[in-house]
């Protein structure tokens, strides 16, 4: 089977390692799009340290689990979004506005809606975690 989405593979397998309680997680193949996404959760504490195996093919990363990640999921197809309209997407995505992330991928890099807010730049939409 060809893998559709990366990304949203990488995520499934971490809610569900959440869910059953592990502490770790192996994640396979790895991309900068996957890295900059843990590194985003990583910043807001809802992961702990992941590594990255590099074995001369795809790549594996293994991330510790730390019992705060919720739901994380991947939103298809990466939907445009002005920064008007970041407001809307946080009310329909996440349980409430005090926690929770919607990830976008801007002009400026990889962010939390956050963080694009205050740089004032829009984006796609990559997916969401709380």
């Amino acid at each position: 089977m060809v893998r559709v989405s990366v990304l949203n593979d990488c995520l499934k397998s971490m809610t569900n390692a959440e869910k059953r309680g592990k502490r770790q997680v192996l994640v396979r193949p790895s991309s900068k799009v996957i890295i900059k996404f843990l590194s985003v959760m990583q910043k807001h504490g809802y992961i702990g340290e992941f590594e990255i195996i590099d074995d001369h093919r795809a790549g594996k990363i293994v991330v510790q689990l730390n019992g705060r990640l919720n739901k994380c999921g991947v939103i298809s197809p990466r939907f445009p979004i002005k920064v008007s309209d970041i407001e809307q997407w946080v009310a329909d995505l996440l349980p409430s506005r005090q926690f929770g992330y919607i990830v976008l991928t801007t002009s400026a890099g990889i962010m939390d809606h956050e963080e694009a807010r205050r740089r004032h730049v829009g984006g796609k939409i990559l997916g969401y975690f709380y």
